[in-house]
């Protein structure tokens, strides 16, 4: 393994070697994880520090805004208090036969804030360790899902054709392994490509594009500067629209298809046609590689509550303040497009049984009609429609992967809907 981690990327895959114990290390209540590190040796991004770095990330890396514009609402959200109700939930997690409290699940997923909405209300809100209601905290992997959001919105005002091959809006990859891969497969994540995210090797593929994206460093000559150079590398491996296979390089291809199809790149997009239309409380920001290239994969910060706006007005349609923000038609492709068949043959198959991708949304396909963005460390939204319900959460749990918390978070997730569909 490398010795010099030098990036967000690079410090996110160290975690995610260093997290395959499965008890937590730390409260997610405790507010004494202060230590600061650095993001020359990546010591920013490890259990002791991570709490304070997902709130921070601006301090440690270059970033460019996504504002909120000159409108802001800010509080839009009516209130119905069901803090009793919600603290009062138990529930089982799976696998397990005796059920645990709705704190202790907080606890144990290292939360650093979680809010609950029901009908538009917020009924539950609460803030740990060091993020406040003001505070941008890192989203990771959800920066996908808002990634495909936008692709989704292009598709359905006809600016992205998601039948054509990725060297329609990107030439520059036609001696690429994606250059006979549709926007479609990249949306969906069922490229065939030769990209490894074995964080335990030091020969993953994973690295290299790591390596690509520090912005702190002058890179080899021979090597590439950034991540649209590194795409320009990648091999094809198979037959493209077989099997689902979660590779972040997808999201970074996706997003500069988004900036060519849009005519601006993702951080542009986002604060043109979602932020500054919705008059969100805080300014987010996306981190950057060294050639300004917003990170499409998992560079995203926002505070809690801009979050649940965004997830709110997922679940009412693409509907906010009576304003439509984003086409139902997108909306309703992430909910109810997509096909189980190639997430069944891929790994995920047997994790999340049932489940399918699409548009970098993973879909529940439970009778409530759930789906969610995902992120590492924890972070998700989480729309059930049927509950008309969105939980967004966000954490510093050690455990990197999702595949080690789903056995408490989807449970915890589905309590509160059952709950509030009685309501």
């Amino acid at each position: 393994m490398k010795k010099v981690i030098t990036t967000f990327a690079s410090a996110l895959l160290l975690s995610l070697t260093l997290s395959s114990a499965q008890e937590s290390l730390t409260s997610a209540t405790s507010t004494s994880a202060t230590e600061r590190g650095n993001a020359i040796d990546g010591s920013f991004f490890t259990p002791s520090t991570l709490p304070y770095s997902v709130c921070h990330m601006r301090e440690f890396l270059p970033t460019t805004n996504v504002p909120r514009g000159n409108k802001v609402y800010p509080k839009p959200f009516r209130h119905r208090c069901m803090d009793k109700q919600i603290e009062a939930l138990t529930f089982v997690p799976t696998g397990q036969s005796e059920p645990i409290s709705w704190a202790e699940g907080l606890e144990r997923n290292h939360v650093d804030g979680i809010i609950i909405l029901h009908r538009g209300r917020v009924v539950y809100e609460r803030y740990f360790s060091h993020l406040t209601d003001s505070t941008p905290h890192a989203v990771m992997s959800v920066t996908k899902s808002l990634t495909g959001t936008l692709a989704a919105a292009l598709v359905a005002e006809g600016k992205l054709d998601p039948d054509a091959l990725v060297t329609h809006y990107i030439p520059e990859l036609a001696g690429s392994g994606f250059a006979d891969a549709t926007v479609r497969q990249v949306m969906d994540m069922t490229t065939a490509i030769q990209f490894s995210e074995e964080y335990t090797d030091p020969n993953a593929e994973i690295w290299a594009f790591s390596a690509a994206g520090n912005p702190m460093v002058v890179h080899p000559e021979g090597t590439p500067d950034g991540y649209h150079a590194y795409l320009k590398e990648v091999k094809q491996s198979g037959t493209h629209g077989v099997e689902f296979g979660y590779r972040t390089v997808n999201a970074d291809l996706l997003g500069w298809i988004v900036e060519r199809a849009g005519g601006a790149n993702v951080a542009e997009q986002m604060t043109n046609r979602i932020w500054s239309r919705m008059g969100m409380e805080q300014d987010a920001y996306y981190q950057v590689d060294a050639m300004g290239t917003p990170f499409a994969g998992g560079g995203f910060d926002a505070t809690l509550r801009d979050l649940a706006r965004f997830g709110q007005m997922m679940l009412q349609e693409g509907r906010w303040q009576g304003k439509q923000i984003l086409p139902a038609e997108a909306i309703d492709d992430i909910r109810f497009g997509g096909d189980k068949e190639p997430f069944a043959r891929s790994a995920y198959g047997h994790k999340l049984p049932g489940w399918s991708y699409r548009n970098m949304w993973w879909r529940s396909n439970n009778p409530d009609g759930a789906y969610m963005a995902r992120g590492v460390h924890g972070q998700a939204i989480y729309i059930n429609p049927a509950a008309e319900m969105v939980i967004v959460r966000l954490a510093s749990n050690p455990n990197a992967s999702n595949t080690l918390n789903d056995y408490i978070s989807l449970p915890a997730y589905q309590a509160v809907a059952d709950l509030l569909k009685k309501q």
